[in-house]
């Protein structure tokens, strides 16, 4: 079994891209401004599954991770306001980040023993195996 990407990148259609893309208007293109979502490594042992999203600069509580039926689903908002006074200037930036991706778990996952960590700018989901669906070692069975 594998997990399953549940959602596609979402993109315009080519009409935008050309509009938005003109060198008429010499800045970038708004595809360029677009956010991005984290990448992902999904790894597979004899006993768990291992999803590792590379998010630096995040802290734990950033995350927001949910469990529905079969459905992981990994997403993050974060909002920051900055305001600065200087003599006869005031200039006040903010910033807003979110993302979530989603996947379907192999039914062989206990979905009661899920854990997740997150060190070093690297979120990693553990996805255990249930006990019957770990590999057994081969028997050899002598004929008597």
């Amino acid at each position: 079994m594998q997990l399953v990407k549940r959602n596609d990148d979402w993109r315009l259609p080519t009409i935008w891209e050309d509009f938005f893309s003109n060198d008429l208007f010499n800045f970038p293109s708004f595809m360029a401004t677009g956010t991005t979502v984290p990448a992902v490594n999904i790894s597979e042992t004899e006993n768990e599954y291992m999803v590792e999203m590379a998010a630096p600069g995040m802290k734990k509580s950033d995350f927001n991770i949910n469990l529905d039926d079969r459905v992981l689903t990994i997403s993050s908002e974060k909002k920051e306001e900055k305001e600065e006074k200087e003599k006869n200037f005031t200039k006040k930036e903010f910033s807003y980040q979110s993302f979530e991706r989603s996947f379907t778990l192999p039914e062989t996952v206990d979905q009661e023993k899920i854990m997740a960590k997150y060190a070093d700018g690297v979120l990693k989901v553990i996805l255990p195996k249930k006990e019957e669906a770990k590999a057994k070692s081969s028997k050899v069975i002598k004929v008597s």
